[in-house]
Parts: structure tokens; sequence; C-alpha cells
């Protein structure tokens, strides 16, 4: 592990045996698997693919033997099992609305106990409709695993303070970083609440003055504008992490601009754990391969070009309870060549977000949007702002102001927009009190009201 030795101090297990370590149980399997992971990252990505393959093979036998639904579906590849990529290639994708439909049936029917037990999680429900899937706590120690390889990558130092502002939480503090990181000595932990006014989460860092923030991807960027406007510094600040939500093109150099400090995103979900993790020296993201087979796929289902979106697909390789084979779950991504850093895990240029979150032009043109605040601040008094495509023609702009536009301002501003969205769609601008937060307490700055 290549974390420095003076920030990760290991906790020993053994009464009176302080160091050498000895490691309870559950503290010894993370360890183990860091071990593992720092070398199953460096190797080629042909050896990374023949035991994916290989894991994928117990999955699959488990999925059509003890799965309803993939009993039905998989027949004919039941007997011979998936034994190359071509095979593995022939499945069908699997849908959100599949999971949703199929209810029960894509549980199985006989968990091996080894797995430990089985616990159900919820997506935000960010799409409309919430989905839910089964773990394990095997499936949950994993995503503890990747959590701590994201550690260990950026060389974080656990000794200091880490500030959290997320949802579905209560405001409160921990001595220590909380359970990825239980096998050594931390510094303490402090949560807050997404709910509260960003004015209030702003004075809260100040008050905690932490070494790592850690909050979604839109409430990072809107703290870091706040700051910029009271002029607000966090001393000892060393790094801030994103997650649940696509990063926007602006947001890492607002947070250079506010706080002098990188922004260390990762890309995961509710019901696959972490899919992947930023590399400790570029700004890209690599699969973490030892948990899932991640594919980017065109309109034809092939593999997307390197630079090409696609949607994204993901097999879980160790989710005995409900396995997910070839999901879709409506994410698009760009797959990357391979990364200069060494590491053989393959690479995510960038989450382009999911379906809904795309732009469709009369001209039949589809891309997901992009306009950073560098486009049209100054031009009106507008502290934030959401676009909404009700017709193909047309966007309504939602628009949280400090005044009413005066002179030239509201033409400006549209002229703006338009050339953002490449297009000169027909706008309505709407100034609103708030734009308030979704499901999961996420914030969307594109919405298409189209089928």
């Amino acid at each position: 592990m290549r974390m420095p030795v003076h920030t990760a101090v290991p906790l020993s297990g053994l009464p009176g045996v302080v160091w050498p370590a000895v490691p309870g149980d559950d503290n010894a399997r993370m360890l183990a698997l860091q071990y593992q992971f720092e070398q199953t990252q460096w190797w080629p990505a042909a050896q990374l693919q023949e035991l994916q393959l290989q894991q994928f093979a117990q999955i699959f036998r488990h999925a059509v033997t003890t799965v309803p639904f993939y009993q039905q579906r998989y027949a004919r590849w039941a007997d011979a099992g998936i034994a190359s990529w071509d095979q593995y290639r022939e499945l069908p994708v699997l849908t959100r609305r599949d999971i949703q439909a199929g209810g029960t049936t894509f549980q199985s029917t006989a968990v091996p106990p080894e797995q430990g037990e089985v616990v159900s999680t919820q997506s935000s429900g960010s799409t409309g409709s919430p989905l839910v899937t089964l773990g394990t706590t095997w499936t949950q120690l994993l995503w503890y695993a990747f959590l701590l390889r994201d550690h260990l990558w950026h060389r974080r130092d656990i000794r200091g303070k880490l500030a959290a502002i997320r949802s579905k939480t209560a405001d409160g503090h921990a001595p220590d970083w909380g359970i990825a990181t239980a096998a050594f000595a931390t510094g303490p932990s402090v949560v807050r609440s997404l709910t509260v006014d960003i004015g209030e989460q702003v004075r809260w860092l100040v008050q905690e003055n932490p070494d790592y923030v850690l909050s979604l991807a839109t409430n990072l960027r809107a703290l870091a504008l706040h700051s910029l406007e009271l002029g607000v510094r966090l001393p000892r600040l060393k790094q801030a992490r994103t997650f649940g939500e696509t990063l926007q093109s602006d947001t890492r150099d607002i947070v250079r601009a506010a706080w002098g400090v990188e922004i260390a995103d990762s890309y995961s979900s509710e019901e696959l754990g972490y899919i992947a993790l930023q590399c400790p020296e570029y700004e890209h993201y690599h699969v973490q391969s030892e948990s899932l087979i991640v594919e980017v796929l065109d309109e034809n289902g092939a593999p997307a070009a390197p630079g090409t979106i696609g949607q994204v697909a993901v097999s879980t390789l160790h989710n005995f309870a409900m396995p997910l084979l070839r999901y879709a779950s409506g994410d698009y991504a760009v797959a990357g060549l391979p990364c200069a850093c060494g590491r053989g895990l393959p690479v995510l240029t960038r989450v382009a977000g999911r379906q809904r979150n795309m732009l469709v032009r009369p001209d039949g043109v589809r891309h997901w949007p992009s306009f950073p605040i560098s486009a049209w601040d100054g031009i009106a008094p507008v502290v934030q702002l959401q676009l909404v495509q009700d017709a193909v023609d047309h966007i309504a702009a939602r628009l949280v102001m400090t005044r009413d536009f005066s002179g030239d301002e509201r033409e400006r501003l549209t002229a703006a927009l338009q050339a953002c969205l490449g297009y000169p769609f027909r706008m309505t601008l709407h100034r609103v009190d708030v734009i308030p937060r979704g499901a999961g307490q996420k914030y969307e700055d594109f919405m298409s009201l189209l089928d």
C-alpha cells in the first residue's frame, strides 16, 4: 500500500499487542483485499479480463440456478455457461424497467450463507421511481474496501478531520472516519445535512475547519461559489471529494479558485457500489474491475470506440443475493485509452450523465448540454439556474436572482445560453425563489421532459 507511513497507524485487535498490530477479522479481510488491490491494479488488461471472466462464470452459474428471472431469460446459456467474451456479449442487456417489473424474481432463492446477511438498498429515486435491490455483508465489505482504496490512491492524511455534507443523514460527529478506515487510527469526522441553507453550510465549514470535505458535486460547487462571493477560505483544506452526481465541467476550476485544492470525484450507485474512482494522477476514472465488468456500448450494442459516448452496462461479480448482469442503469460515459499512470484498470474519461438529461435539438442532434458559469456570469444577477426542455424547440429557464432583469440583460442571457446549447431554442426565463433538489437531494441543472 502506498499511503505514507505517518498517515496510517494500524490498530490491533489482539489485547496486549499494540505493535506490530494484529487486526481483527473484519479489518484483516479489509487489509487482505488492499494487498491484492495493490497488485491487481498494475496487471495488464488481458490478465484482469481473464480473472473477471472466471468470476463471472461463478456468478452466472449461481444466477441461472437460483434466480427465477435468469432461469427463464438465460435458459439457452444455462447448460454450457459463459466461457468467452463473445458468449458474454451475446447476453441481452438488462434495464432498470426489467428489474422493477421483475420484482422478487431477481432475488436468489439460495444465497450462500458464507456471503453473510442479506441487506436491502434503495436508490435515490432521481429517475422518478426508486429501485430496491439486495446485497450481502460481503458486497458491503467490498464497498468499504474500494473507499479505502480511494483514500490510499489519493494519499489522504486520515489523521485529519473529515467534514461530510450529504443527504439522508442527521447532523453529528464521530471520533473516526467510519468502517472503511477501521483498521487504522484516524482523525474525527463531522456530518451536516444537505437540507440546510448553503450559507449555513459554509459557516459550518469555517467553524469546523476540516482537512477534507465531501459532498454531492452540485452542492460542493454551490459551496465554493458562495465562498468565493464571501471571500471565505478553509485554511487546512487539502482536498475536496465529490460523489453521487455528474461533475460539471467548471466545478474543478471553481473549487481551485475558492479554496486552492483539487477535487477527487467518484462514480457509484446504490445498486452497484463503486463503479469507478478518479485516477490519483489524472482527472479521468479507473473502473473497479475486481468487483465489476463495465462496458460502454454504442447504439448497436457493440463496444463504443474510445473517445465516444456510450451507454454503461455493468455486471456485478460478487452479489449472490441479487446478481445484476449486463445491467444498463441509464448512465452514459466515455471510454478512454489505457492510462499513462500504468494501471491496467479500464479508463472512463468522462461520466456524461443520465439519458434523461440529454438535450434534443430540432435538427436531431442529441448531446449533454454544458453551460458553465463563465459563459453567463456577469450578464444578469443570476445566482442559480436550471434549464428544462419541455418541447423539442423550447427551453424553460428557472432562475434564482438577486433582482429583476434590467436593460437588455434578459436578451443577452438568452443569447448566451443559446450559444452554450448550440441552437437558437425558444427560451422562457422564469424568476423563482428557489430551485428545489430532487429525490435523494440531488440537483439537476438540466432536465428533459421529452419522451
